[in-house]
């Protein structure tokens, strides 16, 4: 049981250090980073060959699913934590566990599907991604359109369409029988919607506390690690097949691309050109100068990634191993985070304290990664009652429930504070 609680810790901590990383670029791209450097960990302390040898589809599923979660707009409700009013602080802690819970449950699920498909029960991913479309394009008519809950009014309502896309996956794996992806699905969905409430608490404490930290970065650690927590927990403690079927090698090409090369540049686009960068450091000394290095340097890091990623696809073919995944995860991870120090103007002077925790945290994990756990029990599970999953939502809302009471209780009005019920 120590060892599996120290695997969990493990892959926690790891998607917990990339979310927070997150929180510098945004969006779906940063949330797809982060997934995948979660997918290559959790692979990594697998300790399964069968595994190994499908790393890339596995850290693709976890990036598309982390990633997908992106669009949700939630600073609004982020505010409605900070009130000083007990029906907006419970309704703002509540909707950040529902955008959290469909970060899990899209990110969990799809990562559970892509271990549980094999040569006898393939997934029909062509079937599932139609099905989540069109789940998502439903839930946002029926619940934006028509039903008109609106949860961040006046910003984007995306979490609608995350919404009927996650009841498509859950339905999918239900009505393929695929069991274990649904535990996995549903735990993280868990893990990540408390880690969203908890972290918000946490950020509304620390402010009032006043502690010289960046607050809004251990809200985000919070969902990572208690998503990665969930994810970890529902896929060591559930039944896997064993895989003799080593996926094709299209597969293996087009997730390497995917998660090595596409995102990577996406980052390098979105957050990384030189007029961005431009606005970020535009009141420091020598703004050309810092801007332009910023962005040639995360060119070099960004190509190197992808050079790596594609030197292993071809190297390893269709034999790779503990180190091989190893390696992969040490590059996308530190990479991950020599890019975060770039974008938040390292060649400018700038070197914020959590970013040197990021290294802290990257260190601890590669030292316990090392340590070669087992992380399966000998009583792995398949299905859990309903009547467990509801017990457990409860409990978890009622938790909340408190927080908002403690948090409410802490503080008078503050900035950054909204209010929906109380004038």
């Amino acid at each position: 049981m120590k060892n599996q609680l120290i695997t969990i810790l493990i892959v926690a901590m790891t998607l917990a250090t990339a979310w927070a990383i997150r929180g510098q670029f945004g969006h779906e791209p940063g949330a797809a980073w982060a997934g995948g450097i979660g997918g290559l960990a959790l692979v990594l302390v697998s300790k399964r060959k069968d595994w190994y040898t499908k790393i890339f589809s596995v850290a693709f599923a976890s990036a598309i699913g982390w990633g997908a979660g992106g669009m949700m707009s939630y600073g609004i409700v982020v505010g409605y934590g900070r009130s000083s009013s007990l029906p907006d602080a419970f309704y703002g802690l509540l909707m950040l566990f529902i955008i959290g819970g469909l970060y899990g449950i899209l990110g969990g699920g799809l990562v559970g599907l892509s271990l549980d498909s094999t040569s006898e029960k393939r997934v029909n991913w062509g079937c599932l991604l139609s099905e989540m479309v069109a789940g998502g394009l439903i839930g946002y008519y029926l619940l934006i359109v028509q039903f008109e809950w609106l949860m961040t009014p006046p910003r984007s309502e995306a979490w609608a369409l995350c919404f009927g896309a996650g009841m498509a996956l859950l339905w999918h794996m239900a009505r393929n029988n695929f069991k274990s992806p649904i535990r996995v699905s549903l735990f993280s969905a868990l893990g990540a919607g408390f880690g969203f409430a908890f972290g918000n608490f946490l950020q509304t404490i620390g402010t009032v506390m006043e502690i010289q930290f960046n607050m809004w970065n251990v809200m985000e650690y919070s969902i990572g690690f208690f998503g990665g927590t969930g994810m970890a927990y529902g896929v060591f403690t559930s039944v896997w097949p064993v895989e003799s079927r080593v996926p094709e090698r299209w597969e293996s090409r087009l997730s390497m691309m995917f998660v090595f090369v596409v995102i990577p540049f996406l980052i390098l686009i979105k957050a990384m050109g030189y007029n961005t960068l431009m606005e970020r450091i535009k009141d420091q000394v020598n703004p050309e100068t810092t801007s332009f290095l910023g962005t040639l340097f995360a060119g070099i890091i960004i190509f190197t990634v992808a050079a790596i990623g594609y030197y292993k696809y071809l190297k390893t073919k269709d034999s790779f191993e503990r180190r091989d995944v190893m390696v992969l995860l040490i590059v996308y991870f530190a990479a991950y985070i020599s890019i975060s120090y770039i974008v938040s103007g390292v060649f400018a002077g700038r070197f914020p304290l959590n970013h040197q925790l990021y290294w802290v945290n990257f260190i601890i994990i590669l030292w316990l990664t090392g340590k070669q756990f087992n992380p399966f029990p000998g009583n792995p599970k398949s299905v859990m009652p309903v009547n467990k999953w509801l017990l457990y939502l409860l409990g978890i809302v009622i938790i909340i429930m408190f927080l908002a009471l403690i948090s409410v209780n802490t503080h008078g009005v503050m900035g950054g504070a909204h209010e929906r019920f109380v004038n």
